[in-house]
């Protein structure tokens, strides 16, 4: 948190997350790149600040103890329309990805995640406005099985929020062998284009 009488005209990024050790590292990450930032630890703090300093910038995590940060992205929006929100989550999947999208989110990334890819993230398109359906475009080539595999289980993961026992018994698999498969990130499988 700022307090009031440092609270510059520029409008600052807001960062909403709960792990306050994470918040610590990113905001300094995010100063020494000239960020103004300031924190909420909940959707309550961060609805307060958006309609308090209006934030250009907005760095989500979708977990947030009981909340999720899905639902607030709509709600972000509302109180300050031209806010660009990134989404991250330690429960990467191509679905909850196209979720955040459809609410309203600009982009969305994977925890463990670096200021530079966050920075990236945030910047990213608003000088050139180029369309943000890019992120969502299905692939030309199909999927490997591998990739399809990793969707299917982060699919049925969110449906069971989060609960690894009960989506190893959904998925008729063995709850160590779920764990070690959502330890291992899948490769991108995106086609590289050459000239």
């Amino acid at each position: 948190m700022i307090p009031s009488n440092q609270v510059s005209s520029t409008r600052p990024l807001l960062i909403v997350d709960d792990d306050a050790t994470f918040v610590r590292v990113l905001t300094r990450a995010l100063v020494s790149r000239g960020f103004e930032v300031v924190s909420a630890g909940n959707a309550d703090e961060a609805r307060a600040f958006s309609r308090k300093l209006q934030p250009r910038h907005c760095v989500l995590d979708l977990k947030l103890g009981d909340e999720n940060g899905l639902r607030l992205i709509p709600e972000l929006h509302e109180l300050v329309p031209d806010m660009r929100i990134l989404l991250l989550t330690g429960y990467a999947s191509i679905a909850t990805a196209v979720e955040a999208i459809k609410r309203g989110a600009h982009d969305y990334l994977s925890k463990p995640v670096d200021a530079d890819a966050v920075v990236r993230a945030l910047l990213e398109g608003e000088s050139a406005q180029q369309g943000d359906d890019e992120v969502i475009d299905a692939p030309e080539a199909p999927l490997a099985l591998r990739r399809l595999e990793w969707e299917h289980i982060q699919r049925v993961l969110t449906e069971c929020d989060g609960n690894i026992s009960e989506t190893a018994r959904r998925l008729g698999m063995h709850r160590r062998t779920l764990q070690r498969k959502l330890s291992k990130h899948p490769v991108r499988e995106r086609p590289e284009q050459n000239g």
